[in-house]
């Protein structure tokens, strides 16, 4: 249970920077969101590893890190601290925001660098914190924290950066926007298996 414990109350705090951050100061929300889920990592990275995120779950799941009949009690904690942070900043803010395509790109481009950018994000994750190569480091949250914080500068005028399906699902079911959910689930989730793949050419000998 404990673990359970840690991803809801990580992924509670991710959503609360992002909701408020987006309305109340936007120039900075980028660096607010990364420094919370850097300063989360750390908090959960010891009892859950500090997912946070749906589609590293099931990286971790597809890497041998995670049983399977973990896989849905992780996301019930992952989707249930998104939709209590988001409804929490929603409270401060009293203005909901959702993740969606920006204006002017194609679906195409928004689940271009979706995927792009979870494939990064997912990478850096299973090199710093599942690597044989990096047993007990130090710096695992400051890298993931730099990944995401480089991702929302990157592509976050395209498609909003979610990078994480608990994102996308606190936001936008507590806005009502709906239509985008599909795409971004289907993006996050590629991304992040994907880079089950990538790790295993990068690391042919850790199993």
């Amino acid at each position: 249970m404990n673990k359970y414990i840690a991803e809801f109350v990580g992924t509670f705090f991710l959503l609360f920077s992002i909701g408020v951050s987006a309305v109340l100061s936007p120039e900075m929300a980028p660096f607010a969101i990364a420094a919370t889920l850097t300063g989360v990592i750390y908090m959960g990275g010891h009892v859950s590893k500090a997912h946070y995120n749906p589609a590293v779950t099931v990286a971790f799941f597809l890497r041998g890190r995670l049983p399977a009949k973990e896989i849905l009690p992780y996301f019930a904690a992952e989707f249930s601290g998104a939709l209590a942070g988001a409804g929490a900043a929603l409270v401060v803010t009293r203005t909901p925001i959702a993740i969606e395509p920006a204006a002017g790109y194609s679906l195409l481009q928004v689940a271009l660098v979706e995927v792009l950018f979870t494939f990064a994000l997912v990478s850096v994750i299973l090199n710093v914190a599942t690597s044989k190569d990096h047993p007990e480091n130090g710096f695992y949250g400051i890298a993931i924290g730099l990944i995401v914080l480089g991702g929302i500068l990157t592509v976050g005028g395209v498609s909003g950066a979610a990078f994480n399906p608990s994102v996308v699902i606190g936001l936008n079911v507590l806005k009502g926007a709906w239509a985008p959910i599909p795409l971004y689930l289907a993006a996050d989730f590629a991304g992040g298996a994907l880079a089950v793949w990538g790790f295993r050419l990068m690391n042919p000998t850790d199993h």
